[in-house]
């Protein structure tokens, strides 16, 4: 592999998807000469939406220049939407890097940040339609790229948007050999990863259990996009 510098900067927030986040920190902190720091308000230890607890290691304030921000998703991400500290953070941010990526709902945020206009964007299946209040063209696809912005499908699609990124910056021979390292190689055992395969009585389930969550995050996009405009 070609030596490459990489400072990534990762999003932790309370309720967060850690696999949102560790796919794809698993990915590119195996980029030669890779730094990635996990990012919060405070250093103090954030709890994942099923109680793996994570710690932040660089604050907002103490954030240096990045080449990469990625924002993780989940059931978190609900109040982010409307955190001021957060999306001028995503901002700042954003303005210097070279790579903006958003994971699962994490897209949401970035479009909450302003980050997404006109721009082709992909998120969860239950919250793609959301995109279009931030000015984006939604996609189903699993990985999604539109200049410098990197987003992608629900969960597990982070690692495919992470070896996209990490094609990009150390070319397609870096990020397969890290695709085999990691034994990237899926086979689910169940025809059941996407609502168009689904049994729908699975997906009929699935939207009800998270039904109250889908209707408190679509009311905060409606009052985050109204607040960009």
């Amino acid at each position: 592999m070609n030596e490459t510098r990489l400072r990534s900067g990762m999003l932790v927030f309370p309720n967060l998807t850690q696999l949102d986040l560790t796919g794809p920190y698993e990915v590119l902190a195996r980029l030669p000469g890779a730094q990635t720091r996990l990012l919060w308000k405070s250093l103090d230890p954030v709890r994942s939406e099923h109680g793996l607890t994570i710690l932040p290691d660089t604050t907002f304030a103490d954030c240096p220049p990045l080449d990469l921000v990625l924002v993780p998703g989940g059931a978190g991400i609900n109040p982010l939407l409307e955190d001021r500290e957060v999306l001028a953070f995503l901002r700042r941010a954003a303005a210097g890097a070279r790579y903006v990526v958003g994971v699962c709902t994490g897209s949401l945020v970035l479009g909450a940040a302003g980050l997404l206009r006109g721009r082709r964007a992909g998120t969860h299946w239950m919250s793609r339609d959301l995109l279009r209040a931030f000015g984006a063209e939604p996609v189903a696809e699993r990985v999604v790229a539109d200049g410098n912005v990197f987003t992608g499908g629900g969960v597990t699609a982070g690692i495919d948007v992470a070896l996209a990124v990490a094609a990009e910056i150390a070319g397609r021979p870096a990020a397969e050999a890290i695709q085999l390292a990691i034994e990237y190689d899926p086979a689910p055992p169940f025809a059941a990863g996407s609502p168009e395969r689904a049994d729908p009585a699975r997906v009929a389930a699935v939207r009800e259990r998270a039904a109250a969550r889908q209707r408190d995050r679509a009311e905060r996009v409606a009052r985050a996009a109204k607040a960009l405009d």
